[in-house]
């Protein structure tokens, strides 16, 4: 009996141990979660690709220049639920967004709300409850 549980066991411990870099994807840690930032600039590109889709956002910097943020989102298929799709968003639409900026100074966002240029807020999810 022990022979026939030895080579299962070995397998989920191989599989617990190639899964392990897996983990970590998830968390936030590269973010900055005391520093929210709001952006508001011009769409470039648009992909609605797994793990996340990523938006190519150009933004007027402070001197006028144009500088490029690339917002990541979550999920595709959490995202469809609420309407969105690979032309949710279009090159030339005018969005706001605001996110947890990447802690290592790159331009990177971690999307946590997203608008039109109207102000209409783009649903990433659920309704918030009240009070948040």
């Amino acid at each position: 009996m022990r022979k026939k549980l030895v080579a299962p066991f070995f397998a989920a411990l191989a599989l617990l141990l190639v899964s392990i870099p897996a983990f970590p994807h998830h968390g936030g840690a590269a973010y900055d979660q005391d520093h929210p930032l709001t952006l508001t600039g011009t769409v470039k590109d648009f992909h609605f690709i797994q793990p996340h889709p990523l938006i190519a956002l150009e933004v007027k910097d402070q001197q006028g220049a144009t500088v490029e943020w690339s917002v990541e989102m979550t999920a595709p298929n959490h995202l469809v639920h609420f309407g969105w799709s690979g032309k949710k968003l279009k090159s030339g639409d005018q969005i706001t967004v605001t996110g947890l900026p990447a802690k290592n100074g790159l331009k990177v966002l971690n999307l946590r709300k997203i608008s039109w240029a109207s102000g209409e807020v783009i649903p990433l999810g659920p309704p918030p409850e009240p009070g948040q």
